[in-house]
Formats: structure tokens, sequence, C-alpha cells
């Protein structure tokens, strides 16, 4: 390959996933990494990707754009998840075979298993039952990424890789009061109880389920290590019916005592109300992450800390 083909490029860049991965790649990386602003390139507008990748010499691709949001958001847009979720991965992952990008990794989501997946969910639960019915627009488009990905390497000997991450959290989070995913939701209103000195504050659901959680920090440097793995290495570690790889934490807690965790970080001291007339999601959502970790990479910021990090981070660029 030559010099002037080394570029990464880091689609979703301003995201709280590929922000994340731009911070590590930028420590050490000597290679050239490429990002624009969704402003300037439209990833869900084919001719737009075909003549950006046509433009640069791209070598590797972390794609790591995507339209997210928590339970309100995928229940009233379905229409705009499965869409521009959908849209944007088949333009991305295309662009990169029709250019010879040696290297692809898709970023999914652990909502791609089954509502009543074994527990916890090893990668072979993919398609084996019916989808949690409040995201399955967003679960499907993710569905169709790994799919995609598969597909090429089977007909075309590409190089593409899936990466299925437990529930995220970190700097750049969107803490949207209706739009955002559980964390964030719950820092921000802790926060404000507190601000407004309220003595109760209530959370949708009952806060019985179960669900895990991984700092962003930690996914980027588990993206950037499964893309640096040999290409033999990753094909022997999967097969044609398991080509993702799940990542995670390996720990879950209820929803109750992750907002009892969040309180103490925030320093709110009052009750706490769970209404039941709202949904709860899947009862239990836990990552078996024990193919990524016999590949060599494990966890390093504790769920306490990360809470920490990104209350902090909240305070300093929402507060």
């Amino acid at each position: 390959m030559t010099e002037t083909k080394r570029k990464i490029f880091i689609a979703g860049h301003n995201g709280m996933v590929g922000s994340a991965i731009l911070r590590e790649l930028s420590k050490t990386h000597s290679k050239q990494i490429l990002t624009i602003e969704s402003s300037q390139l439209d990833l869900t507008n084919q001719k737009d990707v075909m003549s950006f990748f046509r433009k640069n010499n791209i070598s590797q691709v972390y794609l790591a754009a995507a339209k997210v949001g928590g339970i309100y958001a995928n229940n009233n847009n379905p229409a705009e998840f499965i869409y521009k979720n959908i849209m944007i991965q088949a333009n991305v992952i295309h662009a990169a075979y029709e250019f010879d990008v040696q290297k692809l990794l898709f970023l999914g989501s652990s909502c791609i298993y089954p509502k009543n997946a074994s527990q916890p969910m090893s990668e072979k639960e993919l398609l084996a039952g019916k989808l949690e019915p409040t995201n399955e627009p967003y679960a499907i488009a993710k569905i169709a990424g790994i799919k995609m990905c598969e597909s090429y390497n089977r007909q075309f000997d590409t190089d593409f890789r899936s990466l299925m991450p437990t529930n995220l959290y970190g700097p750049f989070d969107n803490f949207h009061p209706k739009n955002s995913h559980v964390i964030p939701a719950l820092i921000r209103r802790f926060h404000e109880a507190v601000i407004n000195k309220s003595d109760s504050i209530n959370i949708w659901g009952t806060g019985e389920p179960y669900r895990e959680f991984l700092h962003v920090d930690d996914l980027a440097s588990a993206a950037i290590y499964l893309m640096n793995l040999e290409k033999e290495l990753y094909s022997s570690s999967i097969s044609p019916q398991q080509s993702h790889i799940n990542v995670g934490s390996g720990n879950d807690l209820k929803i109750k005592d992750l907002s009892m965790l969040i309180a103490k970080v925030v320093d709110f001291n009052g009750s706490i109300h769970f209404d039941s007339s709202m949904p709860d999601g899947s009862p239990k959502k836990l990552m078996d992450t024990s193919l990524m970790n016999s590949l060599g990479w494990r966890q390093k910021i504790s769920l306490e800390q990360g809470l920490k990090e990104t209350y902090k981070w909240y305070l300093e660029n929402y507060n």
C-alpha cells in the first residue's frame, strides 16, 4: 500500500462513540485521521458518500455514525431510526467496498438481541427470537449492518468487522431531557433536582430491569483493539452465522440501583419514585463478552468511576 493511502476515516466523529475513537486514535496513531462535519457530508446521500470516498484515499473506516436515542425517541420516531441508520450503513459499507478500503469496523448495539434472549446474551442469540418492540426499527437497522458486513466478506473477501457494545455512557453523550439514554437522562434529572432543591424525583418504569453499562472510552479501546487484530485471528474467532463480537463490562445492575448510585454521585438526598405505568423495555440485557475477552481485551473503567467522570464532564459542558 502506498503512503498516500493511509487515512483512517471516522464516520460520526462528533458523536459520543466517534469522538471517543478520535481521542484514542489521536494519542498514538501516526496515520492521518480523516473527519468531516455532517453539514458537509450527508451520509444518507449515496452520491455524496461515493464522491467523498472517491476523493480520499481511505485505508480504514470506523462506522460510528448513527441515529440514536432512548425509549421515548425510539417510540416516537421509528421511521427516522430505521431509515437513517440503514441508509448511513448501506452507503458507507458499499463505498468502502467500491474504493478498496482495507478494513471497516461497524458499531452496533446490544438491542440486536431478542427481548427474551438467554442471559448473558452470546453472539449466537442473534435472530433467535422476537425483538423488544420499543426499539425494533433501530435494532433491525443494526442487524442489517451486521449482515451487510458479513455478506460483503463472503462475496468479495472484504475485511469488514462488527462490534456490538452494551449500553454506553460518557463524555459527549446526549443529555436531552426526552431523547437521551438512561444514564445521561438520570444525571440531568438528578442534577436539576438538586439545583431546584426538589425533595423527590420520578423515574420511568419499575426500576427492576437489569442493565449493563460500559464507559465509551473503554468501547473506543475495544474498537481499536479489534480493528488491529490480524485478519486470520479475527476470522478464526467468528463464523458465518456469528460474524459479530460483543463488548461490555460483564456486569449488570437494576435501574433502581443505578439510580441510587447516580443520586450519590450527584449528591441528591431526596426520595426516588418509580412510575410503573411507563415501559421498562427488556427485563435483562447482559452481554456475553467471553469471545472479546478471549482475544485479549479487558474493561478498565469501573461504573462508579465512569459516572463521576461523566458528571464532571456534564457540569463543565451543560451547566
